[in-house]
Order: C-alpha cells, then sequence, then structure tokens
C-alpha cells in the first residue's frame, strides 16, 4: 500500500474534472430536456471522490515530499498540479445551488489557482531545462484555468474579478496555443499516453464562451467565434479518431472527458440564447456520449486499478 501511494499520480485529479462536467452538464439537462433529477448526486460523487483524493495527495506528500516535489518540476507532470483548484472551482459551480458552499468552493480554489498560475509561470519564465517537446495540451490546465472562475464568480464576487480571471485565461490561451502549434507542426508528436490531451484543445473556447455568455448576458459575435472555434476544433479531433482508437487505456484517457462536457454545456447555453432546433440535436448528441464516456472511463480505471496498472512506476502519467 505504501509503494501504490508513492506512486499516487497527480494527474488522477483529472478525474474530477470529467465527473464535476458531468454533473453540471447535468443540471443544465435536467433543466432542459426534463431527464430523471440525477445532478445531485453526480456533484455529490465528485465531491467525495475528491476529497478521497486530496487526502491520498496529501498522506503522499507527508510520506513523500521528494517525490511530490520532482514531481512538481516535472515539465509534463507539474501541469496536472492545476487541476486540484481546478476541480474545487467546478464543484462550485455544481453545487451553486448552495450559495455560502459554493462561495467558500470558489475563493478556495480561485486563490490557489491564481498563485498557482503565477509560481508555474514563474518556472516557465525562469527554468532553462525545458524544450519545445516538454509542450503538450496539458499545459493549458494551470494557465487557462482561470477561464473557468467567472462562470461561478458572477454570482458571489464583483464583475471586475470575473473579469480578471477571464483576461488572464483567455489572454494566455492564444499564447500557450499557439505554442502548441508550432511544436505539433515542426518536433516530434506527442507519445501516445499523452495523445488524449489533444482533447484539451476543445476546453477553452468553450469555457470562455460560457463565461462570456454569464459575465454579458448576450450573445454577441465574440461569443460566436469562441463557440464555433470549440467546434470546430472538436470536429478536428473526432475527424482524427483513428488516431485516439489506437492507443491503450492510459489515466491520460480522462482528458477526454472535461472538454466534451464543457462543449455539452455550451451548446446547452447557445440552445437556450437561439432556440435554434440544430443545437438541440447537437445537445441529445454530445450529452449522450459524454454519459456514455463517463462510465466507460470510471470502468476502465476501476480495471486498471484492479490489475495493479495505476500508481506504480511503470505507468508514469
Amino acid at each position: 500500500m505504501r509503494k501504490r501511494i508513492e506512486h499516487f499520480p497527480v494527474s488522477v485529479f483529472s478525474i474530477i474534472l470529467g465527473v464535476s462536467g458531468l454533473s453540471i452538464a447535468s443540471h443544465k439537462a435536467e433543466l432542459m430536456l426534463n431527464i430523471l433529477h440525477y445532478s445531485f448526486y453526480v456533484s455529490i460523487f465528485a465531491a467525495l471522490l475528491y476529497v478521497f483524493f486530496l487526502v491520498l495527495y496529501l498522506y503522499k506528500t507527508l510520506l513523500f515530499y521528494k517525490e511530490v516535489k520532482a514531481e512538481f518540476n516535472h515539465p509534463v507532470k507539474m501541469s496536472f498540479f492545476g487541476t486540484i483548484p481546478v476541480s474545487m472551482i467546478l464543484l462550485s459551480i455544481a453545487f451553486m445551488q448552495f450559495g455560502q458552499l459554493s462561495e467558500i468552493l470558489l475563493l478556495i480554489g480561485a486563490i490557489s489557482h491564481l498563485l498557482l498560475t503565477f509560481q508555474i509561470l514563474s518556472v516557465w519564465l525562469t527554468h532553462r531545462r525545458f524544450a519545445v517537446e516538454h509542450k503538450n495540451p496539458a499545459w493549458f490546465i494551470p494557465i487557462v484555468g482561470n477561464i473557468i472562475v467567472p462562470v461561478s464568480a458572477v454570482e458571489h464576487f464583483h464583475p471586475d474579478v470575473s473579469w480578471l480571471f477571464f483576461s488572464i485565461g483567455l489572454i494566455l490561451w492564444i499564447v500557450l496555443f499557439t505554442i502548441f502549434v508550432y511544436r505539433s507542426i515542426f518536433h516530434n508528436p506527442l507519445p501516445d499516453k499523452l495523445l488524449p490531451t489533444f482533447f484539451i484543445l476543445i476546453a477553452p473556447p468553450a469555457i470562455g464562451f460560457i463565461a462570456y455568455i454569464r459575465m454579458t448576458g448576450e450573445l454577441d459575435n465574440f461569443a460566436k467565434v469562441l463557440f464555433f472555434f470549440s467546434i470546430f476544433m472538436a470536429m478536428l479531433l473526432f475527424y482524427n479518431a483513428k488516431m485516439f482508437i489506437r492507443i491503450k487505456f492510459f489515466l491520460s484517457w480522462w482528458a477526454y472527458s472535461f472538454p466534451i462536457a464543457a462543449l455539452t454545456i455550451a451548446s446547452f447555453v447557445m440552445y437556450e440564447k437561439t432556440k435554434f432546433w440544430a443545437y438541440e440535436y447537437i445537445i441529445y448528441g454530445l450529452f449522450g456520449f459524454l454519459n456514455i464516456l463517463i462510465i466507460f472511463l470510471i470502468i476502465r480505471t476501476l480495471k486498471a486499478v484492479f490489475a495493479h496498472r495505476i500508481c506504480v512506476p511503470e505507468i508514469d502519467e
């Protein structure tokens, strides 16, 4: 057991992103599609899972501080530390009907995420050992994750707080996206276990669209640009489905889940604003696919856990 804790990966928190995204999408579905009310139970499951993972990772930090420090200094693994505060921000959205709880979760998550943004940007700006090949879509998590904050911040804080986080995430998304496109075209392809992180490219414009609508209340041309670019990225990735089907299971497969959830929620918002029938069919397709995907990922993850393929040195997430 001690050995498993030593290799407990920080990337496991990406599971919370996917399940929290499902809970938020399910709440939208309850309001629009009159389906069974299960979003609350999904939110509870996500919260309990988050607490469980957090306790295990804090336990790992106490027992194996050097390993955690090395993980934070790793050019790939360090980005997944962003999933810890982002999970808390998503839970604040999932529990928005519980005003004070949502506000507390958001306050802790937003401050933690902003501090992490400062730390990781400082490492990037001062670190001499990183190469272009280290760049992968997971780098978006600790930086672009700031875009998520306004989704619930508009309910709890001054509007300028939302615009602060939105500005940070949006501008840095453009910068990081440019670097990643350059890396993809002119350098070696991503290793198989990082290929699922391509789906993270869907999330920033989709979340940006949701946050922008929450802050302005209007579907203007800028909002449409964000939404349709996320649709384009999803179409591009599904067009290249063969690239993802051939790889074996890694914990990084959870990178499929939250971006699909973000696009599903964005489609709900688009339908609410336009009432255009085409978006209703997109919602049916995406929401159904999201539920199947989450169930599939849970089953594959449990099988990998029981087969001792997770929390071992060979699986270097």
